[in-house]
């Protein structure tokens, strides 16, 4: 069985989604991170075939949603972040999955997709289980990825050469797995949530989800250049 890994941060005010402030305020843009990530592990939840596991930096008891985001992870194994940089705690959380599920593949997700469906991701697993391919990438629409798929996930130190959030990230992630002699298979290409004119366009891709409504709420709260 793959094992399904979410890396998050705790959606704590002043600390996530920054880049949504304005129109949201801190505590708003962290109850819309709060959204994002519950929409992201119930469909992790459903997707068949699969272990799921949660890297995780910070703590839900300080975050939005704290309590329910703890419910939607019970019985999963949480894993904390451990790293200098995101690069760096990518890598780390790939080893400590292969450490605790050895010869298993690892597709690897974040919180900025709340798009996703338990049918993308089975897709997805599917994918890294052909024997073409070593590894998966997801591209995302901003030059980065949203998933990236190992069959050997001991293979993500290949991250920690890369520039993480940049234009280039997507590009150079797949010439480090590349270099390493890895045939790599490409997923759809998604938009991730980074900023307010992204958020819009996902929550009209889901508009029944829970980030949906969070973003909805918002728009109600303040609308922004006269939309509704």
């Amino acid at each position: 069985m793959t094992v399904l890994l979410v890396v998050a941060k705790a959606p704590v005010a002043g600390a996530v989604k920054t880049r949504l402030c304005p129109p949201a305020g801190p505590a708003q843009a962290a109850r819309i991170a709060a959204a994002a990530l519950r929409d992201t592990l119930d469909a992790v939840a459903a997707t068949p075939g699969a272990v799921p596991v949660l890297a995780l930096a910070g703590r839900f008891a300080d975050a939005e949603d704290g309590p329910d985001l703890a419910a939607a992870v019970a019985g999963w194994p949480v894993l904390p972040q451990r790293g200098d940089d995101l690069a760096d705690r990518l890598a780390h959380a790939h080893a400590d999955v292969a450490a605790a599920y050895p010869g298993r593949p690892v597709l690897q997700i974040g919180m900025d997709t709340p798009q996703l469906t338990e049918a993308l991701l089975a897709a997805a697993v599917r994918r890294l289980g052909a024997t073409a391919t070593d590894a998966v990438l997801g591209p995302a629409a901003d030059g980065g990825w949203w998933a990236l798929g190992l069959r050997d996930p001991r293979q993500a130190a290949a991250l920690r050469g890369v520039p993480m959030s940049t234009p280039e990230t997507g590009r150079r992630t797949r010439d480090a797995l590349a270099g390493r002699g890895l045939r790599v298979g490409t997923l759809p290409v998604l938009r991730d949530v980074d900023d307010w004119a992204d958020a819009l366009a996902v929550t009209g891709l889901v508009p029944t989800g829970r980030f949906a409504r969070e973003v909805a709420a918002l728009r109600r709260a303040r609308p922004v250049g006269g939309r509704r």
